[in-house]
């Protein structure tokens, strides 16, 4: 075996270090002293130490290949070392383990959000010199933390001169540009078609919309139109550069940083009401069991007749009365068996409550509750699965019958890995589930069934997310594999290319295959490529996202100390339980040592702390009273304890 590897660092706790190693069922652990000039995330060449009976292989850092650090964001504090006042920074990044010393520092920094780049770092051992490269305005201000979330994930909310001129360009010529469509025979005019888009009620962009008609032999025939950015946004062109790097739009608790600029996304083509638009379409043949008798793909050209939102649609059919009534019910009857047969097959029901914010003028949060899903929302994922299975199913058929590989980016979720999944089995067995696995394998019914199990549960999200974390991470690849979690063996993303990077490859490349043309080696290799970064932005966006929805839940929390919640235990450790506010989604710590009525401990393999003297058990899942005593903003962290009975 070399004794050398090359591998993703990730960087836990006070500065321990671990790396995958293909030889290895755990990772390579890295001790601080043996991180070198490691940090989270950097790649690096490690050696393995000589291994010891009984202990876990272990190694050192012998040098770094690629940094994932430009520059390290975080607040400017001081210490007092050897009685002299010496100022530092202190990341944002929990997993950064340095604390560069800044000594142009004056106390006008202290307090302030900044941007820094190393400039002297000799001793592994020792904090590195940095300077101030940029001051983003005082920690803790709404503003300072949205630039500081948006900024760490590299994304902006600005797009360079030379994006927006080409946008603006773009608008200038809309009319020509539509009219040009229009001349395009291929292009399916589809304007006299009942259309309708059901969205969010605060959406601006429109990225898809649903037309619906009873066809002579009493089918209903679906059209799944998704806006056609491919039209106007071209290959290699400045606004398709600028959309890879971006690869996604981000959508913080108060703010979107769009892909595309908002002339596009918000206008262009987006599938406003009352006005033409140019879509990419698929349309389909539905008999009344939803099986699909007829399909067809294309670019086309809708008019939207009505703009619902989720809630509008919803009260539609709740009251069964009012616009498009009937066109609603036959879409929802349809939608409904669609999901049936989609879990009958087993898709798995991963559905988990989303907190949303009320801001005030000033951007601070009055109300934190949990997102209502509508069926109505359902019903429109249900259209949008069946045209992303549909399409990446139609591809795959294509290339059979011509008997060659024909080249698509598809969305693929590979099966879990088995000691996660035996790790997934002694959780919920602790928790009182049955969950039937063999060896590690686990079936797709097996998992819906426990979905079934907790609904309703106090440990129904607990579950749902533990066994989320089981599974692999859904990513985008030019090779398929299938999807486990939604049982579908060819699944694309082809719905969103207002706001998704893949989308918009997808809507290319099936055009190039409709028009009977070849994609090359070399092309394929650049659509791998910007699949695996697409796949990156997607994880740096996420953790945006829930970097600004945990800021405001400790912004909200904090004129609520004294205080008191209900919650539910989500996690137990040797120094505390973490508990979920039900409401808000918040999590805090109660720290055992502020439990007086007993002396707990930690009983790790059974998920739960207990009383020594008298027996009290808590679990994780319990539902319990909290009461906050802190709330810091700074640090992003809550601290309750518990009302005892």
């Amino acid at each position: 075996m070399n004794n050398t590897h090359e591998g993703v660092i990730m960087i836990r706790g006070k500065g321990t270090g671990f790396v995958a190693h293909p030889d290895f069922t755990e990772d390579i652990v890295i001790k601080r002293e043996a991180l070198g000039f490691a940090l989270d995330g950097d790649i690096v060449e490690i050696t393995l130490n000589p291994k010891v009976l009984g202990r876990r292989q272990d190694g050192k850092v012998t040098r770094v290949i690629k940094s994932a650090h430009r520059e390290l964001i975080g607040v400017v504090k001081e210490k007092t070392e050897n009685g002299k006042s010496i100022k530092f920074l202190q990341p944002d990044n929990r997993r950064i383990h340095i604390r560069p010393l800044l000594p142009e520092a004056t106390a006008n920094d202290l307090g302030m959000k900044v941007v820094v780049e190393i400039s002297s770092w000799t001793n592994p051992t020792s904090d590195p010199s940095a300077k101030i490269v940029e001051t983003i305005g005082r920690a803790g201000d709404h503003e300072t933390e949205m630039q500081a979330i948006i900024r760490s994930g590299g994304f902006s909310k600005e797009f360079p001169e030379s994006v927006q001129q080409a946008a603006h360009e773009l608008y200038e010529n809309k009319e020509q540009i539509f009219a040009d469509a229009l001349k395009d025979p291929k292009r399916r005019d589809v304007r006299g078609v009942t259309t309708m888009t059901i969205d969010p009620a605060d959406a601006k962009d429109f990225d898809d919309a649903l037309s619906i008609q009873t066809l002579p032999n009493g089918n209903v025939e679906i059209g799944i139109h998704i806006a056609d950015v491919s039209h106007y946004v071209v290959a290699g062109e400045p606004l398709d550069l600028e959309a890879i790097e971006r690869g996604t739009s981000v959508y913080l608790v108060d703010r979107v940083i769009p892909m595309l600029p908002e002339v596009l996304s918000n206008d262009l083509c987006s599938l406003r009401p009352n006005e033409d638009r140019l879509a990419f379409s698929a349309i389909f043949e539905l008999d009344s069991n939803a099986g699909i008798i007829n399909s067809w793909y294309g670019q086309t050209i809708i008019h939207s007749d009505k703009r619902f939102s989720y809630e509008d649609a919803q009260a539609v059919l709740d009251n069964n009365s009012g616009e498009y009534l009937e066109e609603l019910t036959t879409m929802m009857t349809l939608g409904r068996i669609l999901r049936k047969q989609r879990y009958a097959k087993g898709a798995i029901a991963f559905e988990q409550p989303e907190v949303k914010f009320e801001l005030d003028e000033r951007g601070a949060p009055i109300r934190a509750y949990k997102k209502h899903r509508t069926e109505t929302m359902l019903m429109i994922e249900d259209f949008m699965l069946l045209a992303n299975r549909e399409v990446a199913t139609f591809i795959n058929k294509k290339a059979k019958d011509q008997n060659k590989d024909l080249t698509f980016v598809y969305r693929i979720h590979d099966v879990p890995n088995p000691d996660k999944i035996e790790e997934l089995a002694t959780f919920v067995h602790a928790l009182g589930y049955e969950f039937e696995t063999k060896k590690g394998v686990v079936d797709a019914k097996a998992i819906n069934q426990l979905m079934k199990d907790v609904e309703g549960k106090s440990e129904e999200n607990l579950i749902k997310t533990a066994s989320i974390r089981s599974m692999a991470k859904a990513i985008y690849s030019t090779k398929n594999i299938g999807h486990f979690g939604l049982a579908f063996g060819f699944y694309t993303h082809f719905t969103s290319p207002i706001r998704r990077y893949p989308d918009l490859m997808a809507h290319r490349m099936l055009r190039t295959h409709l028009d009977g043309q070849t994609i090359g080696p070399k092309e394929t290799a650049k659509y791998q490529q910007i699949s695996v970064q697409s796949s990156e932005r997607e994880m740096e966006a996420v953790s945006a996202e829930r970097d600004s929805i945990k800021f405001k839940q400790v912004e909200y929390m904090l004129n609520k100390v004294s205080e008191e919640f209900d919650g539910v235990i989500t996690g137990v450790a040797d120094w505390g339980i973490y508990v979920q506010d039900q409401e808000s989604m918040s999590e805090g710590m109660v720290r055992l040592a502020t439990i007086k009525s007993d002396f707990f401990e930690h009983e790790a393999k059974k998920y739960r702390i207990k009383g020594q003297r008298h027996g009290k058990v808590y679990r994780l899942g319990d539902e319990v009273r909290v009461k906050l005593v802190r709330a810091d903003k700074d640090e992003r962290q809550l601290d309750f304890e518990l009302i005892e009975k």
